[in-house]
């Protein structure tokens, strides 16, 4: 009897599994992302990339030394953005922001990701 009971609890969690019990998990940033640092960039944005698994800004913004960098920001799927009222358009190429986020462990790159956006004044960017 308990081998019966066993065999249709498995059989009725494979159930709920193949027929659309949503899928929480998801992989961890920290293998590409560094959680101990945090970095800001101040600039223009050149590209909004609106999209699933994930959504892309890139943002032109000058360094210490005053050279140009290209940040590439990793945010999240367009699919939970909207359902905060983000839209392809809520940022626009042009619009100057400033990010603030976790930079990248590869060497040479910058990207960054869990990002806070903000207009350059300091004030929240919301859509």
């Amino acid at each position: 009897m308990k081998a019966l009971l066993w065999v249709v609890a498995v059989m009725v969690a494979a159930a709920a599994l193949v027929t659309g019990v949503p899928a929480r998990a998801h992989h961890s940033h920290s293998p590409f992302y560094d959680d101990s640092k945090s970095v800001e960039a101040i600039g223009t944005v050149t590209k909004f990339v609106f999209r699933n698994p994930h959504s892309y800004l890139y943002v032109e913004a000058p360094n210490a030394e005053g050279k140009t960098i290209a940040w590439e920001i990793e945010m999240g799927a367009s699919v939970t953005m909207s359902r905060r009222g983000w839209t392809p358009e809520t940022i626009k190429a042009g619009d100057q922001i400033k990010v603030t986020g976790r930079p990248s462990r590869a060497p040479g790159t910058y990207g960054m990701c869990c990002a806070q956006l903000t207009k350059p004044d300091g004030s929240s960017l919301r859509p």
